[in-house]
């Protein structure tokens, strides 16, 4: 095995009920900008990102596709560090107790290797990294994966109710709660 390389923390999935109020809340909460929608075969749900870490908000489908956790599991489902060399920091993961669950260890373009650590955490590592993700921010030979901003329309009415439900959520606040925020 080669020498250790840093992994980057750059993704964090949650696993939420409502994909989409929850993303309206970061977004309007913390300023978190919207990346793109997702509907596949294991989860749909919305990326956000701050410009360097890409956050995830997904709903599974079903308890296989939660990778362990169940589909009705709330909470972060799981973490992604950005590597180097996915073969060979897989290796090394493994080598150091991680038991690998799913993804190809052996791809070097490989894309969400997902593992357990030794406490029974998902945590995955890719080659490149997620939309709205930076690698090295700051540093000459940073890499920027790109932020496609794309909507599905299939998701317009659930955007529209999520975004209702937190205007109303924010109109019941008291005037005084708000300002004491500010």
């Amino acid at each position: 095995m080669s020498a250790q390389t840093k992994g980057r923390i750059r993704h964090v999935a949650l696993s939420v009920e409502d994909p989409w109020e929850t993303a309206e809340f970061y977004k309007d909460a913390l300023g978190l900008q919207e990346v793109t929608e997702l509907d596949g075969p294991l989860a749909e749900g919305v990326f956000l990102t701050d410009g360097v870490v890409n956050l995830a908000i997904l709903k599974f489908k079903t308890d296989e596709a939660s990778q362990g956790t169940g589909k009705d599991y709330v909470g972060i489902h799981h973490i992604g560090f950005w590597v180097d060399d996915v073969v060979e920091q897989g290796k090394i993961v493994r080598g150091t107790g991680a038991e690998w669950i799913m993804g190809d260890p052996s791809n070097p373009d490989g894309y969400e290797v997902k593992h357990l650590d030794l406490s029974g955490i998902i945590f995955d590592i890719a080659a490149h990294g997620w939309a709205g993700s930076q690698k090295d921010p700051g540093e000459a030979e940073n890499v920027v994966h790109p932020n496609p901003q794309r909507r599905l329309a299939k998701f317009d009415e659930r955007r529209a109710v999520a975004k209702a439900k937190l205007e109303a959520r924010k109109a019941k606040v008291p005037v005084e709660t708000a300002a004491a925020a500010e």
